[in-house]
């Protein structure tokens, strides 16, 4: 696949870090407004998207990319998990509890591990959504060679 014009890219790269910018607000206040991880996830996949579309696989070495995504992906789960273990690990007996203070209403820190759990999905949704389209990609430059 081969990248477009000089405008495009251009364009898209400007646009793209807009749009990377949102999906972390997303992902940040999911706890207060609507969206959060997968939101926020599914628009920050969107942006590498964007780029990989305006600049083409040509200029990226696309199979170093899809383990890339793969292995982050990996980690934000990992990272859940630990997350949920933990609460159990402070002495709750229940699994997924909160276990950080909750602070006040209506700011940003004001739902204790919630904002983490958002973060780390966030994480995950954008490195699954990027892997399956990278190698969607992929698989279309193998079966057209």
């Amino acid at each position: 696949m081969e990248g477009m014009s000089t405008i495009v890219k251009k364009v898209s790269q400007l646009v793209a870090g807009i749009i990377f910018m949102y999906g972390i607000y997303i992902i940040l206040h999911g706890h207060l407004t609507p969206g959060g991880g997968f939101a926020g996830g599914a628009i920050i996949a969107g942006a590498f998207i964007l780029l990989i579309l305006a600049f083409g696989s040509s200029a990226l070495n696309l199979k170093k990319e899809v383990a890339g995504s793969s292995n982050t992906e990996s980690v934000a789960i990992l990272m859940v998990v630990i997350l949920a273990i933990m609460s159990l690990l402070m002495g709750i007996k229940v699994f997924f509890t909160n276990f950080l203070p909750k602070g006040e209403p209506g700011t940003l820190l004001s739902a204790g591990v919630i904002p983490l759990y958002n973060i780390f999905i966030g994480i995950e949704v954008a490195g699954a959504i990027l892997t399956i389209f990278l190698a969607l990609v992929i698989f279309k430059e193998e079966s057209s060679k």
